[in-house]
């Protein structure tokens, strides 16, 4: 069936779109003061993990609004437009990923108390290199990295559809972010998303049943999306069958606009460009694994659930939404492409630098153009903010755990003697240093080309991930499952991996990559050439090895390091010889600091109430600064509190372990039924 196409169509949000947008503002906000009143934000448990007190509700919601971002909807649909379905894997393989999380690394992380990532590598492992690069490492991913990618596609989404300066719509959105995300803590960003997670299955899941019915259900798409061509390459292809004579651009660049052969096999042969089932599986995998069971913004969704059977609910509820992805991101830009063959899909280098300022290729503007082109005014409004609540849920993210690695392995190394009033004040400076930075990252991003910028998002967001990544997801699993790993294995394992992606990372941008139809003036050695998934897997088992080697060559560590830092351990009631050193100071520490907030309190509880204006009151009590409670001094038996948090009912365990057994069938199944050619 023909479907006519929209690519004259104007497409501009009207006044009903507006007010949902607002009303969605205003709806976050209230949802933010509402947190605020309800959690504890005065301590360094309450303000970074919500007090460790959250459902398995809340916090599943909040794992799968966390990894969904703008670019999920820009990169997802983008990618599906460009080349079909394969990119749907990487969403199936989180949902597998995600129960390695909760089966495996969670019950480690809770037994040895840890807040933050590198500081289980200083439990782990002794020492502090280790926890102190890892935590630089990470820093620098977030800001250069996620908050780039994030920034570039909600602006790209403002630009396409309201038409407004993306340097102001960006600065408010991050600041009203910034203003949620600084007083409310953890609890205020998890209780935001999960209003952002129903906001953005609902919204997206109507985006996909208006879009298919656009095109005829499944079936139709399959037809017409193979068809589905800009009329350079239908021009090109006309040439080719009746033997026409064409001109030199058309020969060129017309043959850019055919889709795939592929375009409905998910995962393809291993020399595939694309996705390669063998580079994915061996070489993808690793990668993700750092993202779902090792990054800071995931793993401290999953710490602040009260127990670990609500922990392991959360990653089952973010497992089976997990499975929406694909086809209310992917299948709508498709059909996108279906829609505006002429702008979505364009081939040539003149038609796309007018279409979207980008001459590599339009399909980045493939979800928002489907969104104005056939949802109706109000349903429009709607989208955009489930655009916008994909942006505030990244960034709100990428604030706390960044705040969070920063205070807890950072800022205490500097400031042992800090107290918990001096962590909270720089947990939230460091949030509003971010929002600086952030703001500040916009215009760098606007000034460089459209071409330049999409490049280096995408580019950045998939392969210079993986060719940092794969050895720190090494790091991790050797050290949670081989006990006799040291801290010098580690260590030099983890530079190893770095070094050698970082070799990869220099030549890939030294050798910038060539778009469909031109030649490059130099060709690139086969060591580039190799899919970015093959390399990943190098690192990977580089790092393994170099790991394993230094080790058995090296002295092992002291039996305590094992003890609740490994999947065979986690359980152990023993007492560690260096949690009983570090209690003992931090007893001594919090007595000190203990007598010191008392006055300090004391002096600004009378200040309060005869000296202080009603606008310091407000900030006092903003910041959190007006709590009651305080950080409980830890004591050398306090692990067992923890162990009894991992104990689990026979029947909810039961329940749980079934629940886990179908997710992990239908991913399995889901990878096999979409990558069987039709």
């Amino acid at each position: 069936m023909a479907v006519e196409t929209l690519d004259d169509l104007d497409t501009r949000l009207g006044a009903g779109d507006i007010v949902a947008v607002i009303v969605y503002f205003v709806a976050v906000v209230c949802v933010g003061l509402w947190a605020m009143r309800r959690s504890n934000r005065g301590t360094v448990s309450g303000f970074f993990l919500a007090g460790r007190t959250m459902i398995w509700l809340p916090v599943g919601a909040s794992l799968f609004v966390s990894n969904i971002g703008s670019e999920h909807f820009i990169g997802l649909a983008g990618s599906g437009a460009a080349g079909g379905i394969g990119v749907g894997a990487w969403e199936f393989n989180a949902l597998m990923l995600l129960q390695l999380l909760g089966w495996i690394f969670v019950p480690v992380y809770i037994a040895c108390g840890t807040t933050t990532m590198p500081q289980w590598l200083r439990k782990r492992f002794g020492g502090q290199r280790l926890r102190v690069m890892f935590a630089i490492l990470s820093l620098v991913l977030y800001v250069m990295i996620k908050l780039s990618v994030n920034l570039y596609s909600g602006a790209l989404f403002i630009e396409q559809s309201l038409g407004w300066n993306m340097y102001l719509s960006i600065a408010i959105l991050l600041i009203l972010t910034a203003i949620v995300t600084i007083t409310g803590g953890l609890a205020a960003v998890i209780y935001t998303d999960t209003l952002q997670a129903v906001l953005m299955v609902l919204g997206a899941v109507a985006l996909m049943i208006v879009s298919m019915i656009r095109v005829g259900g499944w079936g139709g798409l399959r037809e017409q999306f193979m068809q589905a061509m800009p009329n350079i390459t239908k021009d090109y292809i006309h040439a080719q069958q009746f033997n026409l004579s064409m001109d030199n651009y058309t020969e060129q660049y017309g043959k850019c606009g055919i889709p795939s052969d592929d375009s409905f096999v998910m995962l393809r042969e291993i020399n595939d460009p694309q996705m390669p089932w063998l580079g994915f599986l061996l070489g993808q995998t690793p990668a993700s694994i750092w993202y779902w069971c090792t990054d800071q913004v995931i793993v401290q969704r999953a710490l602040a659930a009260k127990n670990l059977d609500h922990a392991r609910g959360a990653t089952l509820m973010a497992g089976f939404i997990k499975i929406l992805p694909m086809f209310m991101m992917v299948v709508p830009g498709m059909v996108s492409r279906i829609l505006f063959p002429n702008q979505v899909a364009c081939a040539d280098p003149a038609t796309c630098l007018e279409v979207c300022g980008n001459s590599h290729g339009c399909t980045n503007i493939a979800y928002p153009k489907l969104v104005l082109g056939v949802m109706p005014v109000g349903a429009r409004g709607i989208m955009m903010a489930v655009m916008v609540a994909a942006l505030m849920s990244d960034l709100d993210s990428i604030y706390n755990s960044a705040s969070t690695i920063f205070t807890i392995d950072i800022w205490q190394r500097m400031r042992p003697r800090a107290g918990n009033r001096e962590l909270m004040i720089v947990g939230r400076v460091i949030m509003l240093i971010l929002t600086v930075v952030s703001i500040l990252w916009v215009p760098i991003l606007m000034a460089s080309s459209g071409a330049q910028l999409f490049i280096y998002c995408m580019m950045m967001i998939q392969e210079i991930c993986d060719y940092l990544v794969p050895a720190i997801a090494a790091i991790f699993l050797v050290g949670v499952f081989w006990k006799r790993c040291n801290e010098m294995g580690a260590f030099w394992g983890l530079m190893g991996g770095v070094v050698i992606g970082l070799v990869r990372t220099i030549l890939v941008f030294l050798y910038e990559g060539v778009r469909c139809g031109d030649h490059a003036e130099v060709e690139p050695p086969g060591f580039v050439s190799l899919h970015y998934m093959y390399y990943a897997l190098i690192i990977f088992v580089s790092t393994i090895i170099l790991t394993v080697v230094i080790s058995l060559l090296t002295q092992p560590l002291p039996e305590y390091f094992t003890v609740r830092t490994t999947y065979w351990t986690y359980m152990n009631g023993s007492i560690r010889d260096d949690d009983v050193k570090m209690w003992n100071k931090l007893e001594q520490l919090q007595e000190e600091e203990g007598a010191k907030d008392d006055k300090i309190q004391d002096d600004e509880v009378v200040m309060v109430e005869n000296e202080q204006p009603w606008y310091k009151r407000l900030f006092v009590w903003y910041c959190g600064f007006n709590e009651k409670t305080k950080e409980p001094v830890e004591k050398p038996d306090d692990f067992k509190a923890r162990l009894r948090t991992l104990e689990q009912e026979p029947l909810i365990r039961v329940l749980l372990n079934i629940l886990l057994v179908c997710i992990l069938s239908i991913g399995i199944f889901c990878y096999v039924y979409f990558s069987v050619r039709p």
